[in-house]
């Protein structure tokens, strides 16, 4: 009789075991979980990488009318996109940039544009409406202007410096052609200010003259195993400071004396070595720079010395242009906020409110 009931208890032990499998079964098809969004990027991910297992990795130096320019190891490759990436629609004016990372076929085909990790762009000057990506995966931006010829300009470096923290990347400022401020009174008064108030606010500032090296030096030791992008208006020196620090002897314009402004003489955008370690980026120069997706109730936080006494305006959407009892007016007034800062902030108010009133 034991026998018996020893028997009937393990045969019905495994239909237990096979019920159990059964319902496991059942719940792990109803589970939805296997579905997640992080596991079909995952999957997609293996996917690409199995595909791209084939392809060589390099990164772009520069792009020219006869196609772009990708370094890989010691070689570099003239390549095209591929015609999937072209089809690619969206509100960025070019889908490859100087310092992009890129898998790309053999017979020098881009097949992928890897993910960046920072970018410098401004809105295309033509429609206003698209990105242009000037460079990516770049460590710090070289904001360069100059004294005297042509003469400093607050609001687009203000400009440069926003551009630069909404991408991700330090801004820099080097001031060039100082050996120019004996021959300006006036404007070395506006050097001296500009200096005084950027570097209370933190910002690193280099002055520089490329003509007699002075600063050079310092500026070479910023640069050191870091990736730079040299950005700012035409006629500054971007070109000759790049020389100073590479040897290279890229080409370099004359000043036009009757407008005191530069002329364009870089036309294309290109990553150049560093002994050492590094790159830098030079970038043709700009008349103007438009902050992409940039509204007006962004910029007061881009200028800390504005945004720390705001709390203390009448009106808590204060724009501080035109409204009674603003706390940042009043400062400005009381000389604790820089009145070129902030004429520099009004006029950025003034654009952005125009840009978008056009569109």
């Amino acid at each position: 009789m034991n026998e018996f009931w020893r028997y009937e208890e393990e045969y019905h032990s495994q239909d237990d075991r096979k019920e159990f499998r059964k319902e496991r079964k059942f719940a792990s098809n109803k589970d939805r979980s296997k579905f997640k969004k992080t596991d079909q990027d995952q999957l997609k991910k293996q996917v690409k990488d199995e595909e791209n297992s084939d392809l060589k990795r390099g990164r772009v130096l520069a792009i020219m009318p006869e196609g772009i320019l990708v370094a890989n190891d010691d070689r570099e490759y003239l390549c095209t996109l591929k015609g999937s990436l072209k089809q690619d629609k969206n509100r960025i004016k070019n889908l490859v940039a100087v310092g992009d990372f890129v898998r790309f076929e053999e017979k020098g085909v881009i097949a992928q544009i890897e993910e960046r990790y920072s970018f410098l762009s401004r809105a295309d000057n033509l429609s206003r409406n698209k990105e242009q990506l000037i460079a990516v995966n770049i460590d710090q931006v070289l904001i360069t202007a100059s004294v005297v010829l042509p003469s400093l300009k607050f609001s687009l470096i203000d400009r440069y410096i926003i551009a630069a923290q909404k991408g991700n990347m330090i801004p820099i400022l080097v001031i060039n052609k100082i050996d120019l401020l004996p021959s300006s009174p006036e404007e070395q008064t506006l050097f001296d200010e500009f200096v005084n108030v950027y570097r209370s606010l933190h910002f690193t500032v280099l002055t520089i003259s490329a003509t007699t090296g002075e600063g050079i030096d310092a500026l070479k030791k910023v640069m050191q195993g870091k990736t730079s992008v040299f950005s700012g208006q035409s006629g500054v020196g971007k070109t000759s400071l790049i020389n100073s620090v590479t040897g290279t002897q890229l080409a370099t314009g004359e000043m036009v004396m009757r407008t005191k402004k530069g002329s364009h003489t870089t036309t294309t955008t290109q990553l150049v070595p560093l002994k050492g370690g590094g790159f830098c980026v030079d970038t043709p120069g700009i008349k103007s720079f438009g902050l992409w997706d940039f509204q007006t109730d962004e910029v007061a936080a881009y200028f800390p010395e504005i945004f720390a006494v705001s709390g203390q305006c009448k009106y808590l959407d204060c724009a501080h242009l035109n409204e009674p009892d603003c706390a940042v007016k009043k400062a400005v007034e009381e000389e604790k906020i820089s009145s070129l800062r902030f004429a520099s902030y009004c006029a950025l108010m003034s654009s952005l409110s125009e840009e978008h009133c056009q569109r």
